[in-house]
């Protein structure tokens, strides 16, 4: 490997190299109040990149040297037009391409099973959201993908909406109809935008689904981190469209983001994009493979099931990533949580998520023939001792997952209404003045402005029985739910 190759790594490096005093940011120092108190679990070698915008390294949000050519190596290797390398995660690229694409109060088209993220860019834009419902998968008890069929509704119902938003992959590795969907806005004059934060790796092997770019998507928000050996919190957003007002992305790429960004989070953004580039066609073969050897394994274990290829055409699902492992136990009896604690505990094994019925597991580049054999082996190993004379799982309304309460207020009005902290069991019938977001997955059961029903509340009870938090609301443990006066 050669550092050229690496633009961002090898500016680092550089000034690393360079032996100069730092009397700037970060406080410190290139490691050195580290290494004066003898304390060293940082390596001495990342700390020395860890700089801020100094000549000769960069600035993100005017990008000139090493970070602009870093970002159109991007844009080639992942077939855009332009690339822009983020460091706030997925939710600012989201964010920033809701923003550039909408004006105060226009309406929008979005899933229900939409992560958090989105929502927070119509709350934050003040946009009108017209909701589709995903098809459900009646085998996983999941929210599935979203069909053609229901966005052309949305469109006829909303031809004055301005852009539609499809979150494909899911969580759980369905893929929708992106082609499709892509004709239906663009021959309604809208722009198509994807949440693709788990598909960054779609595009570096044929046997994957094809990315949201190839499918005609405008704009896609990728977490580079998630699927591609890129740090925490460290993501992408790839444009392809002409009808993208660049500068006013550019404008909300700057609002939405730290204007001290981590140089390092940039430079694992530049090397992961080296990575998957020179090797990752052969270790997606890899570790592709491997999972198909345990979704194998595991369906033919009584009374499991692994979401497949053969799965597709089914339930709204047009592909399924190859790289991610959904398992369903509920026959066992068992919940996902249940078997997220027992593969943690017993097998030292941890996966991504874990919900009512399934659990997820990630694999990706960085992992190995071992180690998912180990997961195939744990997985049969606990429908064998922990299963034995249970009874199926007992479901909660499915709707709730993808119910569409009453909506009353815009969810950016109820933001700023008055509200009052009413006991869980009194609010059935009240507008709900925040979000309830099991997590994970991530995606908001009600919206700020909605009417509370006891679907809701049942199924929202049950995933916190089962050790499933609740994120966005003041009192987590659900004693309250704050409500609009």
């Amino acid at each position: 490997m050669n550092d050229k190759d690496i633009p961002i790594l090898k500016a680092l490096r550089d000034y690393s190299n360079e032996d100069i005093a730092y009397f700037h940011t970060p406080g410190h120092k290139g490691g050195n109040a580290f290494r004066k108190i003898g304390f060293e679990p940082f390596d001495k070698d990342l700390l020395s990149l860890d700089v801020t915008e100094v000549p000769g390294v960069d600035n993100l949000h005017c990008p000139e040297t090493s970070i602009k050519e870093a970002q159109e190596l991007a844009a080639q290797a992942f077939g855009a037009k332009h690339t822009f390398f983020l460091v706030n995660g997925t939710t600012g690229g989201i964010y920033s391409m809701i923003l550039a694409a909408t004006n105060p109060g226009d309406k929008i088209i979005i899933p229900r099973n939409c992560h958090k993220s989105v929502i927070g860019a119509v709350i934050l834009a003040r946009l009108q959201p017209i909701y589709i419902s995903p098809e459900l998968d009646t085998i996983l008890s999941i929210a599935s993908g979203i069909s053609p069929t229901a966005v052309k509704k949305a469109i006829i119902e909303h031809p004055d909406a301005k852009v539609v938003v499809i979150t494909s992959p899911t969580y759980y590795g369905v893929c929708s109809d992106l082609e499709q969907i892509s004709k239906l806005a663009h021959d309604n004059k809208m722009l198509l935008l994807v949440d693709e934060a788990h598909g960054a790796h779609f595009g570096f092997h044929s046997d994957l689904p094809k990315t949201a770019l190839q499918c005609g998507a405008d704009m896609v928000a990728q977490s580079t981190h998630k699927t591609l050996p890129s740090m925490t919190q460290s993501s992408m957003m790839h444009v392809k469209s002409d009808k993208v007002n660049i500068d006013k992305l550019k404008f909300f790429l700057q609002l939405t983001q730290s204007t001290s960004p981590s140089h390092i989070l940039l430079a694992s953004l530049d090397t992961a994009r080296y990575i998957m580039q020179q090797k990752g066609e052969e270790l997606l073969k890899d570790i592709a493979d491997e999972c198909n050897c345990l979704r194998d394994e595991v369906n033919n274990t009584s009374d499991l099931y692994c979401l497949s290829k053969t799965d597709i055409g089914r339930d709204g699902i047009f592909d399924i990533d190859n790289t991610r492992i959904t398992i369903n136990f509920s026959k066992l009896g068992l919940s996902g949580t249940a078997v997220d604690e027992i593969l943690r505990s017993k097998f030292k094994l941890q996966v991504e998520m874990s919900d009512l019925y399934n659990i997820v597991a990630i694999c990706t580049v960085g992992d190995n023939a071992e180690s998912v054999k180990r997961l195939s082996k744990a997985i049969r190993t606990i429908a064998k001792e922990q299963g034995i004379g249970l009874n199926q799982i007992e479901s909660p309304s499915l709707g709730a997952i993808i119910a569409m309460p009453s909506m009353i207020l815009e969810p950016w009005e109820a933001v700023y209404q008055s509200k009052e902290d009413v006991p869980i069991d009194n609010c059935i019938g009240r507008i709900c003045g925040e979000m309830i977001v099991p997590y994970p997955p991530g995606i908001p059961i009600i919206m700020p402005g909605e009417i509370i029903s006891k679907d809701v509340i049942d199924y929202a009870l049950d995933c916190s029985r089962k050790g499933i938090k609740m994120n966005g609301m003041k009192d987590a443990s659900l004693k309250y739910i704050s409500v609009i006066k």
